[in-house]
């Protein structure tokens, strides 16, 4: 008999996305801005309570957008931890600006608060803190710094849609905030983003820059007679049909999120036996901290080998993953940008880190035989 594969992610579907996609193409809008995206707005403000947000085809673009919206210019610098994606660094270094790279806290894998003081310098614009795995960053410590030196904070919040810091939405607490709506995300659409701006001297300029750099969108609601150039821009709007699918999305966010808690749970509980025997480490989640249960991951001892791990789980049929090559340890981040210190924790969390399959409606036989498998692959070191 065939053995049953575990994947890593299963793209969830509420039912509705086709549904609103024809809705969509019935009343002949398909360009962006139309009725599905007004109404994505709409929830995104006010779940977030963001002054404004606006979709973008990606959060990279959001990011990009975030970029222009504080005037980057070549040699500004911008801290921010190497432990991330690319598109974290890139939305920056496309303006000519230079990623600081600050270590991480050892518990979240977060920016280590502790340590941004001592990377600022005259240069230095901006700061980007990554909410890793949904769990909010030190917010209120990273403020302070930002108001003390004058600092725009730029939140990644890719992974942390419908994630907390202190009962305040993840992306609404900086001057500007960046979700990720791409399909290995918790609420998806595919490919796309969201621009959060939480700054609201920053928000005509975000509509102008969002579309081509113009005053297009002041034109449809009647504010201006004709739209014209005003600025430097681009398209970052998503199709209508694309947010007509996260349309679906959204109207479900809660019970994705309460599904997606539910195996998250399972696995802490399942888990527990082989911390404990020193085998790994959990996830870590401070007081005041309310996730998503974007990722289960867990830091492997340092006896134990990574890459015969994971192999061990995928001769079991288990697509389990490593994450984040660190910025600062690759070509292109030694090229475009400087590390601040040793980033001991980074090197040594990132090569000890796996993430285990997690989606919606995953059944608690692929959870126990993942454990199972994990545990049979840590007693071989």
């Amino acid at each position: 008999m065939k053995k049953q594969h575990i994947p890593f992610n299963k793209p969830y579907m509420t039912g509705k996305e086709l549904y609103y996609i024809a809705q969509a193409h019935f009343q002949g809008r398909l360009a962006g801005d139309g009725p599905f995206t007004m109404r994505c707005h709409e929830w995104l403000e006010k779940r977030t309570g963001a002054d404004k947000a606006l979709l973008t085809h990606s959060c990279t673009g959001a990011l990009e957008m975030a970029a222009l919206l504080l005037n980057i210019q070549p040699g500004d610098e911008i801290i921010m931890p190497s432990y991330t994606f690319v598109s974290t660094a890139n939305a920056f270094v496309l303006r000519g600006g230079v990623p600081v790279f600050v270590d991480i806290r050892e518990d979240t894998l977060n920016l280590d608060e502790n340590l941004i003081e001592a990377a600022i310098t005259p240069r230095t614009r901006a700061i980007v803190p990554v909410h890793y795995a949904g769990v909010a960053c030190e917010m209120d410590r990273i403020m302070e710094i930002a108001t003390q030196y004058g600092l725009k904070v730029v939140e990644d919040a890719a992974q942390g849609v419908m994630s907390t810091y202190k009962g305040r939405a993840l992306g609404s607490i900086g001057h500007l905030g960046a979700y990720s709506f791409h399909e290995t995300k918790n609420v998806i659409c595919g490919e796309g983003g969201a621009l959060l701006v939480n700054d609201e001297e920053l928000s005509e300029r975000a509509e102008i820059i969002r579309e081509k750099g113009t005053d297009r969108s002041q034109f449809f609601r009647g504010e201006v007679d004709k739209y014209t150039w005003q600025e430097v821009g681009s398209s970052f709007l998503p199709g209508e049909l694309t947010a007509a699918f996260l349309w679906a999305q959204l109207e479900e966010a809660d019970k994705i999120t309460q599904n997606r808690m539910e195996s998250w749970g399972r696995y802490h509980e399942l888990l527990a036996p082989l911390e404990k025997r020193g085998f790994l480490r959990r996830p870590v989640v401070p007081e005041g901290c309310e996730h998503n249960a974007h990722m289960y991951y867990v830091i492997l001892s340092q006896k134990t080998n990574r890459t015969e791990v994971l192999g061990y789980l995928n001769k079991h049929h288990i697509s389990s993953v490593f994450h984040y090559v660190p910025l600062h340890s690759s070509p292109g981040g030694r090229d475009y940008g400087r590390a601040h210190g040793s980033l001991s924790a980074t090197r040594k969390l990132s090569e000890k880190l796996i993430r285990l399959p997690l989606w919606v409606d995953m059944d608690g036989w692929q959870q126990h035989f993942t454990v199972e498998k994990l545990f049979e692959a840590c007693k071989r070191k």
